[in-house]
């Protein structure tokens, strides 16, 4: 039974010293890199503005190392609803893997105390939402075009750009259905920017004329690095598609299946001359890799617009309607992204490209505006700190911490030193091999068990990440101090015994098929 609205105001305010507690907004994406946040500073954010996002930076905290115990979308969000490790809610993998909707969440734990709790847009756990009064998710990866959306009562399509939808859904939500006499959580969750990064129609073509500058390892040969580097199936040279990924029609494609004949039209005005232009041109070898870089970032990063005047529509809402300054706002992904860092795109590895994920929060009161931290947060603190943000107490199981001292900039606070992290899936799609690893915030150990290699980098000297120290003997005290970190996360954890397993017979060409046959539409 749920407390009565008085007494958890008065619980709060003994114990927190402020009113009303907060209400939580949580804005979320899929595959969306740092690198493409003006507020993180890379040089590709210059040429494609965040200005809502930076809003968050500007008014809060950035978080410039939150780290992802799981680089890939399912086991990200299951920890973060559960506050826990994989090996502990049992998410390990998007393949054949369905979210155990029974155990304690922190929407749930929020719900039971007072809280109003909503999620609209991308779920990708294969269950039903739990521990929500209003849901409305996308079907599966869900469409950027005329998309489906399942609630309680079945599923309907709706005519539309997906960001613009769930956008509008969220104010909605907020306007129509929210209680005004109870705090709420709302839970905003994108399909952008992840593949095949559609933009809306009004950014069509927004950035076909800016040239983004390339990685410094856009053509890294993996050299002195693992087998799990040499044998991933996820290049753009090689794994990248011309039709569904780059919109090159005259290779295979569904794309305009869901379009109206005022979408396809406003689609084919801006494409036809690019793809007519590249198919004139014949690119080839390194060239090839150029153009399918730079035509990869005008779409990615015009699926970001939308998704930062998302971010901007819902602030402005709240603003207007005198909720912010009693709001935490926030904005994270489910993990980061390769943009051709390496010749890569996707996630996956424990390389800082996908290990690294965007996290800006705002608390009017208790956050500086301006604020930096640098300390070693996770999306594994978010479930802790949401519920230590409303004054209750989380779950024996969950294994993060709160935030809330960082956001208050408590310099004395004691600290995580180093954070653990494990991947699970494979083969599946783009064929990365099986790992964990620890990182104390300058070194980075991973373990490919499966096929018994380490690789220990020094993000100091080689931010990168182009040199595997590990058999050099100059680091070797580091590497048995960061053996023994490893030992202790495991232990802190309660990680169970790793089970190798073989790797012969499988092989690249196992996922290139697979993203042939089913269009990048279902990673």
């Amino acid at each position: 039974m749920r407390c009565s609205w008085l007494v958890l105001v008065c619980c709060l305010t003994v114990s927190m010293g402020r009113g009303a507690p907060p209400n939580i907004v949580f804005v979320f994406s899929d595959d969306h890199a740092t690198q493409a946040i003006g507020a993180y500073g890379h040089a590709i954010s210059q040429l494609a503005p965040t200005p809502f996002l930076d809003r968050i930076a500007e008014r809060g905290v950035r978080f410039d190392r939150c780290l992802v115990g799981n680089s890939i979308c399912g086991p990200s969000r299951a920890t973060i609803l559960t506050g826990t490790y994989s090996h502990i809610n049992k998410f390990f993998s998007n393949e054949h893997t369905k979210f155990d909707g029974s155990q304690p969440t922190f929407p749930k734990v929020l719900q039971r105390n007072g809280y109003q709790t909503a999620l609209i847009g991308k779920w990708h756990l294969a269950s039903v939402p739990t521990g929500f009064d209003h849901w409305e998710i996308l079907p599966g990866q869900g469409r950027y075009y005329n998309p489906d959306f399942r609630t309680a009562n079945g599923v309907h399509r709706e005519q539309g750009y997906v960001s613009e939808l769930i956008t509008g859904k969220a104010i909605t939500w907020l306007e129509e259905a929210r209680d005004a006499n109870q705090p709420f959580l709302l839970m905003v969750q994108h399909k952008a920017p992840h593949r095949d990064w559609s933009p809306a129609p009004k950014y069509l073509g927004a950035f076909s004329e800016v040239v983004f500058p390339e990685p410094e390892t856009l053509f890294d040969a993996y050299e002195n690095r693992s087998l799990a580097a040499k044998h991933q199936d996820m290049t753009l040279r090689n794994t990248m598609l011309l039709g569904s990924d780059l919109k090159v029609e005259s290779y295979h494609t569904n794309r305009f299946a869901r379009m109206s004949a005022e979408q396809k039209a406003a689609w084919k005005k801006v494409y036809d001359p690019i793809n007519e232009a590249f198919e004139e041109a014949e690119w080839e070898g390194e060239a090839l890799v150029r153009w399918k870089y730079q035509r990869y970032l005008q779409d990615y990063l015009a699926c970001v617009k939308s998704v930062d005047d998302s971010v901007g529509e819902i602030w402005d809402w709240l603003e207007a309607e005198g909720l912010l300054e009693n709001t935490i706002f926030v904005y994270s992904s489910d993990q980061g992204f390769y943009l051709g860092e390496h010749g890569w795109f996707d996630k996956r590895f424990m390389y800082d490209e996908s290990y690294r994920t965007p996290l800006l929060m705002s608390w009017p009161g208790i956050t500086k505006p301006g604020s930096v931290c640098s300390n070693l947060v996770s999306n594994l603190d978010f479930a802790q700190t949401f519920l230590d943000a409303a004054g209750l107490e989380a779950p024996m199981r969950m294994q993060g911490a709160s935030l809330l001292p960082l956001l208050r900039g408590d310099e004395e606070v004691s600290w995580r030193k180093s954070h653990y992290y494990h991947y699970y899936e494979y083969p599946g799609w783009h064929m990365v091999y099986r790992h964990e690893g620890a990182y104390d915030g300058r070194f980075k150990l991973i373990h490919y068990y499966d096929v018994d290699e380490w690789e220990l980098f020094d993000m100091r000297s080689d931010p990168h990440e182009m040199v595997n120290q590990y058999d050099n003997p100059t680091y070797q005290k580091t590497v048995v101090r960061m053996h023994n970190e490893l030992e202790q996360l495991r232990v802190r954890y309660q990680v169970p015994p790793n089970k190798p397993k073989s790797v012969e017979g499988v092989t690249q060409h196992y996922h290139s098929d697979k993203i042939k046959v089913r269009q990048g539409d279902s990673e």
